[in-house]
């Protein structure tokens, strides 16, 4: 059976086990995040402790050990870098995608250039004079949406009503941008879309698999919420996208040859657009998703294996 390792232990390890094992693949989970790894023995050789020996004595290589894939290249970069020395397996998607994918201003301009419809989206680089910031504010109408460049699940986004309330934000952006371990010093200005349905469409090799309506309560909206982000409380809805959806979704999916997407598209006042994409996305239930969801990511999978093989 051939293996397959996952940094995450969310839902989406949880929900894809089953279905994977019935088409051949063993689904295991490695810890990427909040431990120790072991990176460097001193050079003992030998006869004396193998490099890969943790401070317990045991070979801390053994769970890294005889997989044939990674699903997707962990979250935190840093740590990625060793577990994926460890594991020395070809992932589905790989650093590169990961990292591009997290740059949504260079999402955007990728899929702008390639004449796919997003939000009229301009990138701020800090540190910046209030005057800069100002002048990239002017072609846009109030309310305007502020995000940090490479941020997820919708943290820090915040939509201001005018130039004072953008200036404040940025003020806050300028503090933590000032700590000198910040890696992405950007930040985005993006047209707000009021009342847009947001959807998540999945992209498995090329093709469009099934996707959801993200909404909130009746009660929420009626609180002020507006992200639509599932890990904020919002619901993941299973819908059967049009055609025009299907198409946008694959399309960028080509664009930034990525196999395994979650494409986030919003439609408002007749106008559909690619927000945002997600090169690690969470699996929702199977019910949500096309009859050959599972088969397409088994055949992703196995692709992928062969490559360790070639």
């Amino acid at each position: 059976m051939l293996r397959l390792a996952m940094t995450t232990a969310a839902e989406t390890f949880e929900r894809v086990r089953e279905p994977l094992a019935d088409r051949g693949i063993a689904v295991e989970h490695v810890q990427a995040k909040e431990r120790a790894l072991s990176v460097s023995a001193g050079g003992a050789r030998d006869g004396r402790p193998a490099s890969g020996d943790d401070v317990h004595g045991g070979d801390a290589r053994d769970e890294f050990d005889d997989f044939d894939a990674g699903l997707v290249y962990p979250s935190r970069l840093m740590e990625g870098s060793v577990v994926d020395r460890r594991l020395g397996v070809p992932w589905v998607n790989g650093r590169e995608a990961v990292v591009n994918s997290r740059n949504k201003a260079g999402v955007l301009a990728a899929l702008d250039d390639a004449g796919l419809p997003t939000p009229r989206t301009t990138l701020v680089s800090n540190p910046v004079d209030e005057s800069v910031v100002e002048a990239a504010a002017a072609p846009f109408s109030y309310p305007v949406v502020v995000k940090p460049n490479s941020a997820t699940r919708g943290v820090g986004v915040a939509v201001v009503d005018d130039l004072d309330s953008l200036l404040g934000v940025v003020d806050y952006l300028n503090l933590v941008h000032d700590y000198r371990a910040t890696g992405d010093k950007s930040y985005l200005l993006q047209e707000f879309l009021p009342n847009a349905s947001d959807y998540r469409a999945m992209v498995v090799d090329g093709a469009y698999v099934g996707g959801v309506r993200r909404t909130l309560s009746p009660d929420a909206v009626e609180s002020g919420r507006w992200k639509h982000n599932v890990h904020r409380g919002a619901e993941a809805v299973g819908v059967d996208l049009g055609d025009e959806a299907r198409d946008l979704a694959e399309r960028a999916a080509s664009t930034l040859d990525i196999d395994y997407l979650g494409v986030d598209l919003l439609e408002a006042d007749g106008r559909l657009v690619v927000n945002e994409t997600n090169a690690r996305p969470t699996v929702d239930a199977a019910e949500k998703y096309e009859p050959g969801f599972y088969d397409r990511l088994a055949a992703v999978i196995r692709r992928t294996a062969d490559e360790r093989e070639n």
